[in-house]
């Protein structure tokens, strides 16, 4: 059976709770633990005390928008968090948002795809002990620590042209908030990218939401604030990314049963959208869409827990869904 890791979303602020899952997922088997950063705490920092925390789980940022630091600083942090886990690191790059590019680091946003495609191949050249190639036409440099070639570097990458580009340039794909059945599909684009690399197709490793509880309605409850919530106030990315998979009519409804975007209401008549972005139910239920998800060509999921809900709810997730 593939790998299975466990991730958090940028906004599980509770340090003792990260540390908590990490822990935890460690002693149940599962391979990798990440955390996303946006906004909130410095994910290579956060990394570092998990680290130290843990023995053997892999340990990765999944994923980093590439707006907030230069490819030095972004590979310097790498090099840095994989030093101190003992070589257990892996680099999740993205391409942001406008929100956070320009409301948080005051930089414009623009052409995403080619600033994570430069990017990406700067950070790759760093971390294998080479010089960086500056814009500027001056003299590159390169860092003053031993080389981290083993650092995997994956892109989240949602639209056709980043996936391709996914495909020429990283080691995984980590795709966010994309319908199951529309899997095998984005996967075409990554091996349309390789092929054209003349390199290996990147390992498939989606990050999907979860909502397992013996209470079918705290799962349904759950799983409907993932959906509400992404497709109502994070932007306009993910519900784009959702239409384009035929599923427009469901995301019509979700919007208009949550006209303020402070509730995270699912109307029956879009229960397939549960179905589609996340695993959801009780514990046979949320083994058997892990399932559906590995059929569809995941090969290294990550199921990602919902932040801000009680430890128990958090462990039992965990438990329910634990590797073979």
């Amino acid at each position: 059976m593939s790998g299975l890791g466990v991730g958090l979303t940028p906004m599980e602020t509770r340090r003792d709770v990260v540390l908590h899952v990490a822990r935890r997922a460690e002693e149940l088997g599962y391979d990798r633990f990440s955390v996303a950063e946006a906004w909130g705490w410095d994910a290579g920092v956060l990394l570092a005390e998990v680290a130290g925390a843990t023995e053997r789980i892999g340990l990765g940022i999944g994923v980093m928008n590439t707006w907030g630091r230069s490819a030095a600083t972004i590979a310097m942090l790498a090099a840095s968090v994989n030093a101190v886990s003992g070589g257990r690191f892996r680099l999740g790059l993205g391409a942001g948002s406008p929100a956070l590019a320009e409301g948080l680091h005051d930089v414009p946003f623009d052409r995403p795809v080619e600033h994570l495609a430069a990017v990406t191949v700067q950070v790759r050249r760093l971390l294998r002990g080479e010089r960086l190639e500056p814009t500027t036409g001056a003299k590159g440099l390169r860092l003053g620590v031993p080389p981290s070639p083993g650092v995997a570097l994956h892109l989240a990458a949602l639209g056709p042209r980043s996936i391709r580009r996914a495909g020429e340039l990283a080691d995984g794909w980590d795709p966010f908030f994309v319908p199951v059945s529309g899997l095998g599909r984005l996967c075409e684009g990554l091996r349309e990218g390789a092929a054209h690399a003349g390199r290996d197709v990147p390992v498939v490793c989606p990050a999907v939401p979860a909502a397992v509880a013996d209470d079918p309605a705290l799962a349904r409850a759950t799983a409907s604030w993932w959906v509400a919530f992404y497709l109502t106030s994070m932007g306009p990315l993910y519900p784009a990314t959702v239409r384009a998979h035929g599923l427009g009519e469901a995301v019509d409804e979700v919007v208009a049963a949550n006209p303020t975007g402070r509730t995270t209401d699912v109307p029956g008549s879009a229960d397939v959208l549960l179905d589609e972005l996340t695993i959801h139910g009780d514990a046979a239920q949320g083994r058997a869409a892990l399932e559906r998800w590995r059929a569809a060509g995941a090969e290294e999921p990550a199921i990602v827990l919902p932040p801000g809900r009680p430890v128990e709810e958090l462990d039992h997730v965990l438990e329910a869904l634990r590797p073979a």
